[in-house]
């Protein structure tokens, strides 16, 4: 009660001073980004978007990414002022579900053509594109096939096929068991321990399926990218041969590449500084 009335004897502009602290951080929380949900033919789509510059970006997650795991250093370090950033979940990842993923034989050239009717739907017409892994093939694909729509392509630890010793080192992960506690509690984290290891073992089904199919994804589309192109690799990647930067070099005209010699599959997370400075001077140039 003593504490009640001591408010009371509080002067009015210390009062006012604190109440209006009290707005101006629920404004804070307010205007801060927040991930939506919508629905395009039936399907769920979790997405943030940040950022009000005049050059777009699509963030690509790689597989069964989500947005903040795979691209919350991009999304916390790159210039909001120079860009607006849309990260998405596609339909079966992250928030984006129920229901869970499906891997069908086309889920990559699916996955290109829904992004694509997902930024026109949320209003971008156009836009660069930032694809890693499963969201690098996915961008290849897209970019070939929506030259109009396709400003600045970015993709990095990604192919436009498999080898069969890619497929070997798919299946040491396919058990989520022997990952690293480091490396499986964010996925388990969303999806639950259950749920994350069927879908696990579906991808690495899905890789296996395409090898048996002579293990292309989209090759013949490269020629059709029109778009300038930065690829980047980490020359320790244990999951992509580094002979896929070779093949998209050649098929891709006009593309650029930047090396980490200590880099592995998820440059973007383990050399946040360059990878970003490099991908910022690519986009604004």
């Amino acid at each position: 009660m003593s504490s009640c009335k001591s408010l009371l004897k509080l002067k009015p502009n210390f009062v006012n001073s604190l109440f209006t602290r009290c707005n101006v951080l629920a404004k804070t929380f307010s205007t801060a980004p927040r991930e939506e949900i919508i629905h395009i033919n039936s399907q769920k789509i979790n997405y943030l978007k940040v950022g009000n510059g005049p050059k777009n970006i699509l963030c690509f997650p790689g597989a069964l990414g989500t947005i903040l795991n795979d691209f919350k250093p991009q999304i916390e370090g790159l210039d909001k002022n120079k860009f607006t950033i849309v990260a998405w979940e596609r339909p079966g990842h992250g928030k984006s579900r129920p229901p869970e993923r499906v891997f069908t034989p086309k889920f990559y050239e699916e996955d290109a053509d829904l992004a694509c009717e997902f930024m026109k739907h949320i209003g971008f017409n156009s836009f660069s594109l930032l694809g890693w892994s499963d969201g690098g093939v996915s961008g290849l694909i897209l970019a070939a096939k929506y030259p109009e729509v396709i400003e600045k392509l970015v993709v990095w630890g990604t192919s436009s096929y498999v080898l069969s010793h890619e497929i070997d080192a798919f299946e040491k992960i396919r058990y989520i068991k022997d990952w690293s506690e480091r490396a499986r509690a964010p996925f388990v984290e969303y999806y639950g321990e259950k749920i994350f290891q069927e879908l696990q073992h579906s991808w690495c089904d899905a890789m296996k399926e395409l090898m048996k199919n002579g293990g292309d994804i989209c090759s013949p589309l490269l020629k059709d990218i029109k778009c300038d192109t930065f690829i980047l690799y980490g020359d320790k990647d244990p999951l992509v041969d580094p002979c896929h930067v070779d093949y998209l070099m050649k098929n891709i005209k006009g593309a650029k590449l930047h090396r980490f010699p200590e880099g592995r599959h998820n440059i973007h997370i383990r050399c946040i500084k360059e990878f970003n400075e490099k991908v910022t001077e690519f986009l604004l140039k």
